[in-house]
């Protein structure tokens, strides 16, 4: 049958009439405030949880952290262990690609590791793989005397087959290749790229979104990777982090509906911010994370055990917990939080006594050591990273020390130039600094005062009878004797102030009523991935 021309024209229209009415599906996009502005996207160089946030999104290692902070199987499928506990065996998934389109190998892994530890890389963060064999000797050789990169205790077995082999046993292994600094890098592109490998255009990844735009001190935008092997399971579209140091603002915000989630708020108004979005929206569950001041022990009066010890004393913790923090933070004596099963953290023996005398033992201790009334001046510096809380921390702090007779001022700096000037061994009296688990061990945290450890050491505290307890660590193989051996130099460590914790961190989140899939967890692991937002 042929049609008028007048029918096809209302056909036609109908047509249109149709597809104009048809339900389009709006893109979903993840609002993110992300505390701050990312130093680095290289996971050759990642240090802070800011980035690791991104990373995990663009990247995905061989093993993952769930919604709820558990490990299960990443870009490996599966792994087994030899009875030695010295050679894990990982098999790649089959569908495990990078965002081009190329298959994700066991080389790619290889590959990887052996550019974390390359000491001409100087990754910051390389001594997270240490217990593969030779990857401390290799990372750490003098340049006259290299060892041979291919002697790192990795290779592949076949393209989907990764064998590593360790120095020693490490039960915590597994929990290591869910570390940023174990994701993978795309050769070709480093290879093309060089460092500018890391800029939208350039970045091949294979998690489960891609970079897309990256503009300082503004947002970093990732959208889905079509080519991620579980693909059909991401329900966001498109995640926008954006550095949020102006609390308030961020709260502001929030508030407004311009983020869905953000990291860090006020928490001093915890209390209020409950009260107004609820505490589904307000969370701040307790974290495997020390607030805590380093003393730079290079130069006189930080070098006198005497000095650090009674400007520890002398900090009211539980003042700073309440009045600063509302409770959200609790008083922390010992440099490993408490929470690991089996290990009892070390505190030193000030830990037991009154405010009140802790203060009056703190001024016997600076008169001994010459300082104080009638004695040399006690100038302190207290440097910490542009925020309200820790700047609130830092003010407190000064008063207490003020009453001791010492002079003490406070700067700031943004969260980015704060850790690279320690990590890049800038000189400095007193500085803030966070540590947040990235395995739930005790060795994750007093490893940094080993005084090999150069990035995280920012002090450089240097006893070899601590490190000479944390070797035998390594060797002991007997989990209880091992756990000894690790509370014997955090002992050493607390009894000598070579650091001064403070508080135990909570995880400060807000977290739309939108926002599905959330879950609390101790490693404050949250991936875009396993998130879902009403529209």
């Amino acid at each position: 049958m042929k049609l008028s021309s007048f029918a096809r024209v209302a056909l036609a229209a109908l047509a249109i009439s149709a597809t104009a009415a048809a339900p389009a599906f709006a893109e979903v996009v993840l609002h993110r405030g992300n505390g701050s502005e990312p130093q680095t996207l290289d996971q050759a160089h990642t240090s802070i949880d800011v980035e690791a946030n991104i990373l995990k999104d663009l990247y995905e290692g061989l093993t993952v952290y769930d919604a709820g902070g558990k490990i299960i199987p990443g870009a490996a499928e599966s792994w087994t262990v030899s009875d030695d506990g010295l050679t894990y065996t990982f098999k790649i998934r089959d569908a495990a690609k990078w965002s081009n389109g190329d298959p994700v190998t066991a080389d790619d892994f290889v590959y990887s590791f052996r550019r974390i530890e390359d000491p001409k890389e100087a990754a910051g963060y390389a001594n997270i793989l240490y217990p593969i064999k030779n990857a401390e000797a290799i990372n750490t050789a003098k340049p006259e005397a290299p060892v041979a990169i291919d002697t790192l205790g990795i290779k592949a077995v076949d393209p989907k087959t990764l064998e590593i082999t360790l120095e020693r046993p490490t039960p915590y292994f597994i929990t290591l290749m869910a570390h940023q600094t174990a994701l993978p890098f795309h050769k070709a592109e480093i290879d093309k790229f060089g460092p500018e490998f890391v800029k939208p255009g350039n970045m091949v990844s294979n998690g489960a979104f891609t970079l897309a735009e990256n503009v300082a001190n503004d947002h970093v935008t990732v959208v889905k990777n079509a080519n991620y092997w579980d693909a059909a399971n991401v329900k966001i579209d498109k995640v926008i982090f954006y550095p949020t140091d102006d609390q308030a603002a961020a709260v502001r915000r929030f508030e407004a509906g311009e983020l869905d989630v953000n990291y860090y708020f006020p928490t001093d108004q915890l209390k209020f911010l409950q009260d107004k979005f609820g505490k589904e929206e307000v969370r701040i569950p307790p974290a495997l994370s020390t607030y805590y001041y380093a003393f730079d022990e290079r130069q006189p009066p930080f070098d006198d055990v005497r000095v650090r010890r009674a400007l520890s004393m002398a900090v009211d913790r539980d003042f700073l917990g309440q009045s600063v923090f509302s409770g959200a933070q609790l008083p922390l004596y010992s440099f490993v939080p408490p929470g690991i099963p089996g290990y009892t953290p070390a505190v030193p023996d000030f830990a037991s006594k009154s405010q009140l005398d802790r203060e009056d033992e703190a001024k016997a201790l600076l008169k001994e050591a010459g300082y104080g009334e009638g004695g040399k001046p006690l100038n302190v510096e207290i440097r910490y990273n542009t925020n309200d809380n820790h700047k609130k921390v830092a003010t407190a702090v000064a008063d207490m020390w003020k009453a001791l007779g010492a002079n003490v001022t406070i700067s700031n700096s943004d969260t980015k130039s704060h850790y690279a000037y320690l990590q890049e061994g800038g000189k400095f009296s007193v500085a803030r600094a966070g540590w947040a688990a990235d395995y739930p061990d005790p060795e994750n945290f007093l490893y940094q005062y080993i005084s090999t450890t150069v990035t995280f050491n920012y002090g450089k505290y240097n006893n070899p009878k601590y490190d000479d307890l944390m070797k035998q660590s390594y060797a002991e193989r007997d989990p209880a004797k091992r756990y000894q051996l690790l509370h014997d130099a955090e002992q050493l460590l607390m009894d000598e102030q070579g650091v001064a914790p403070l508080m135990v961190y909570g995880a400060p989140w807000l977290v739309s009523s939108k926002v599905h899939g959330w879950q609390d967890n101790a490693a404050n692991e949250h991936q875009s991935r396993f998130l879902t937002l009403d529209q």
